[in-house]
C-alpha cells in the first residue's frame, strides 16, 4: 500500500502557473510508476499526465502538452506537476494516483489514489 496527499492548488487567472506535489508514504516509491488525473462535476476522470517509475519517461493528454510538466524525486518521494498558461478549461480536481510497474495512462489500472486538490483558472 501506497499513501499518497496532494497539495499545491488553489486560484489562479487565466496564463498563470501553479505547481502541483503529491507525496507518497514508504520506502518503495521508485517501485510506482505515477500519474496525474483531473475530474470535473459531471464528467469522467481524465488522464492528464504520467511518470514511469526512474522518470525517463512521461506521458500527456494532448490537451496539455507543451504547458504541463510531470517530475518525480525518488529521494523525496514526491511527485509533481508544474502547469504553465493554464486556461479555464483546466480547473479541476487534480489527483494523484500511483501503482507498480510500468507507465500506463488508463485510470482504471492505478489502485492508489490521494484525495485530489482543487484547481480554479479564472478568465
Amino acid at each position: 500500500q501506497v499513501q499518497l496527499v496532494e497539495s499545491g492548488g488553489g486560484l489562479v487567472q487565466a496564463g498563470g502557473s501553479l505547481k502541483l506535489s503529491c507525496a507518497a508514504s514508504g520506502r518503495t516509491f521508485s517501485r510506482y510508476a505515477m500519474g496525474w488525473f483531473r475530474q470535473v462535476p459531471g464528467k469522467e476522470r481524465e488522464f492528464v499526465a504520467a511518470i514511469s517509475q526512474s522518470g525517463n519517461i512521461r506521458r500527456y493528454v494532448d490537451s496539455v502538452k507543451g504547458r504541463f510538466t510531470i517530475s518525480r524525486d525518488n529521494a523525496k518521494n514526491t511527485v509533481y506537476l508544474q502547469m504553465n498558461t493554464l486556461k479555464p478549461e483546466d480547473t479541476a480536481v487534480y489527483v494523484c494516483a500511483a501503482k507498480l510497474g510500468r507507465l500506463v495512462v488508463a485510470s482504471n489500472e492505478y489502485p492508489y489514489w490521494g484525495q485530489g486538490t482543487q484547481v480554479t483558472v479564472s478568465s
